[in-house]
């Protein structure tokens, strides 16, 4: 069955052909939470209604709404990278829930601060520090699959840190402490982009870099899951809870509250509530 579709091409966001990889579509499922079994069943009868040329966006599709029909709540983390996109369409979200994440790392967090450098004043979207180190954060968000940031971001990033760094060595908040300067983006770098960071000593995150520590192993190494992928959530609910800094499931599940206080319809509370258990496995 799986040499059938063996040299069927695809086509990814990007617009580039790759041949279609049968056990990446299946590991994708099951790095989602489902089963071995129902991972293979489901990859399986994808494989059987390919043609050459079909886009990314529906094969995901289809394996996502096959996925929901076997096991619902790892459909909504299936849908996780389309969740995220869903954030937008301003940043400030994105940096909130990269705040989350840095806090569950151990690190305090700040959004959004102005603080001088040596030559100039500078927007942080996080900082994030703890007792041995401190994080200068650029957070770039994009709205639309397909996107790679180029080498000219952190080549900016990485000016920006060191007009900072040159004010922190005198801070006595940061006396005797590392200090790193950090890319993170939903979407991808360019290898440019990635061997400039590797060679200046910056640090970046995309969907999926670096390995072991890229944003979508973050998210499910934590159960961090945005707000974003839950179904029973209206788009006008969303939103309010967005624009109040709410950014994770989790939080619904562990301060409920947080829906009746923004006005959510009290008939939807409790699905809402039950979804968001289901999909952090709470």
């Amino acid at each position: 069955m799986y040499l059938k579709n063996a040299h069927i091409n695809i086509t990814k966001h990007s617009g580039e052909t790759v041949r279609f990889d049968i056990l990446k579509l299946q590991q994708s499922l099951i790095n989602s939470g489902a089963s071995e079994r129902t991972a293979s069943h489901i990859a399986e009868q994808v494989s059987e209604e390919l043609y050459d040329g079909i886009s990314t966006h529906r094969i995901y599709t289809h394996a996502h709404k096959l996925l929901k029909k076997h096991e619902k709540n790892k459909a909504a983390r299936y849908g996780l990278k389309k969740s995220i996109l869903q954030l937008g369409p301003t940043g400030y979200p994105f940096e909130s829930f990269v705040g989350e994440l840095m806090k569950h790392e151990g690190f305090q967090t700040e959004i959004g601060n102005v603080m001088p450098g040596k030559c100039v004043q500078h927007e942080v979207d996080v900082l994030a520090y703890n007792d041995h180190e401190v994080h200068m954060m650029e957070c770039k968000f994009h709205n639309r699959l397909g996107y790679k940031t180029d080498v000219k971001v952190p080549m900016y990033i990485k000016s920006r840190f060191e007009d900072l760094v040159s004010t922190w060595k005198d801070d006595h908040r940061f006396r005797n402490k590392r200090f790193q300067g950090w890319v993170v983006t939903n979407a991808r770098f360019t290898k440019d982009a990635i061997d400039f960071a590797r060679c200046s000593g910056l640090n970046m995150i995309s969907w999926d870099y670096p390995n072991g520590h890229s944003l979508k192993e973050l998210i499910t190494k934590y159960s961090l899951f945005p707000i974003t992928t839950l179904t029973k959530l209206s788009k006008m609910n969303r939103e309010i809870l967005l624009d109040a800094g709410v950014t994770l499931a989790k939080t619904l599940c562990e301060t409920p509250n947080k829906l009746k206080e923004y006005g959510i319809e009290e008939s939807k509370l409790a699905k809402i509530i039950e979804e968001a258990e289901m999909v952090c496995d709470l």
